[in-house]
């Protein structure tokens, strides 16, 4: 294929991933200066803080991965409605379906993240963690946990219009709401304009407030247009079936597993990397922090792909399934092939910008290279998983992530880290093995399903 004919898909694909890519970001810098804002406050603060997002994000990561599952589900709908032989009320009534039991599947989700977080809030004491520590965390930690429901109501909305094609309104939504957050942080943090300062707790007010606010945007956003409003104003009791609950069960709960895998495997590395040193562990949170900023880049393409492909497999266009998502191929190898050249290229350069600390420097400098390597084989996974999610083939694909992201990432860097004395570098090169297995299987399961496709086009029908 040339250039030329993959060019409309490229636009396509970048049209849908610039929104997403920019709300990640947004989201990402928010964090960040949560960070900033709390650490300036105290530092007891700040550990607080950090050990509180550290239980939250592991289980919010999974509920948001079981919510993606919505996204390819709606986007086959959506395909099929260019399908000439499908009566389009009957698709609109698919699309309802969707809606109505993915909110009841939410609530169902919210409850289960509540009772697991909120059950570990008299126990936070016994994490080892200061006393001290702990006592500032309880209030903002029990906070953030009220806070996971209307932030999955959010996810919720998000993967739903992303199903119908539209990544914009969540978009707007984010960056506003994390201005807020940021504002109310200012406010309640260090008690400007009369209110009370409060540290941490303050900044746990911001969170939960903004949060409320992201899903109340959403159902205003989807009353000022009709074509979204009429899901809204479908929901009916007897619009529940059971048989879609499963069908939201089936193909999102393995999503989450497999995205929890990959927390918990960056999540150990932490904690491994502590074990060495402090400055090995300030080296490996730099590059860490390069990483993550690329990173946004890879999931806003991998979200694209995703709904770019269960449109064209809606539509029954085993051809442009297969052109979105070698586009996204293309466009993961493009920008990746670029960061990587600047990390590898700016290698000493880049450490200076977070320390002057000349052990961790060096250290960081071949943690940097490392990364930059990972680029290349964390684009190929991502948008290969996002590929099959697209044609909601998602257990062998937790399989696969089980295996790459634990088992072949930590027991290869701790071996290596350890066994034979690499230290820091010894753990991301375990994650380079491991990512690097993921694509390769990942890939390979994809093209063995597109070729299952092409054999049985009936089944689409």
């Amino acid at each position: 294929m040339r250039f030329k004919e993959y060019l409309p898909y490229y636009k396509r694909n970048l049209k849908v991933a610039l929104p997403v890519m920019l709300t990640q970001l947004g989201a990402s810098l928010v964090g960040l200066f949560d960070s900033i804002m709390v650490g300036r406050y105290a530092t007891v603060d700040l550990a607080a803080v950090s050990f509180s997002n550290a239980l939250f994000f592991t289980v919010m990561v999974f509920a948001m991965g079981a919510l993606m599952g919505l996204t390819p589900l709606v986007g086959f709908q959506v395909g099929s409605l260019t399908a000439n032989d499908n009566d389009r009320s009957v698709v609109l009534s698919k699309i309802a379906s969707l809606f109505q039991n993915g909110m009841l599947f939410t609530i169902l989700l919210s409850v289960l993240t509540l009772v697991l977080l909120g059950g570990c809030i008299p126990f936070l004491h016994c994490f080892g963690q200061d006393p001290t520590v702990v006592h500032a965390a309880r209030p903002y930690y029990t906070m953030i946990v009220i806070s996971i429901v209307p932030f999955l109501f959010f996810t919720f909305f998000k993967q739903f219009l992303e199903g119908l094609g539209n990544t914009s309104v969540a978009m707007v939504i984010t960056l506003v709401m994390n201005g807020l957050n940021i504002f109310l942080n200012w406010l309640f943090i260090y008690g400007h304009w009369g209110c009370p300062e409060l540290g941490a707790t303050g900044a746990g007010i911001g969170s939960l407030v903004a949060r409320v606010g992201m899903p109340i945007c959403f159902v205003m956003a989807m009353y000022l247009r009709k074509e979204w409003k009429m899901y809204l104003s479908s929901i009916r009791w007897s619009g529940i079936k059971t048989s879609v609950l499963k069908e939201l069960t089936k193909i999102g709960l393995p999503i989450g597993v497999q995205t929890l895998m990959e927390t918990i495997a960056f999540t150990a590395a932490f904690v491994f990397i502590g074990w060495i040193s402090k400055e090995a562990l300030a080296a490996h949170q730099i590059a860490n922090q390069i990483c993550d900023m690329t990173f946004m880049v890879i999931l806003g393409i991998g979200s694209a792909t995703t709904i770019r492909v269960s449109h064209q497999l809606g539509a029954r266009n085993l051809v442009g399934v297969r052109m979105a998502s070698n586009a996204s191929i293309h466009l993961v190898l493009l920008i990746n092939a670029i960061g990587a050249a600047l990390m590898i290229g700016f290698r000493n350069q880049i450490p200076t910008l977070f320390t002057e600390d000349k052990e961790v420097i060096a250290i960081a400098s071949q943690l940097v290279v490392l990364a930059g390597v990972l680029q290349l084989a964390d684009g190929l996974q991502v948008v290969a998983a996002s590929m099959l999610r697209g044609i909601t083939d998602v257990k062998v694909p937790m399989i696969i992530a089980l295996i790459s992201y634990t088992i072949v990432c930590i027991s290869v860097g701790l071996f290596l880290a350890f066994s034979l004395g690499l230290g820091a570098v010894g753990i991301w090169i375990g994650f380079v093995v491991g990512l690097s297995l993921a694509a390769i299987c990942l890939h390979t399961r994809f093209r063995f399903k597109f070729k299952e496709l092409s054999r049985n086009v009936a089944q689409l029908k």
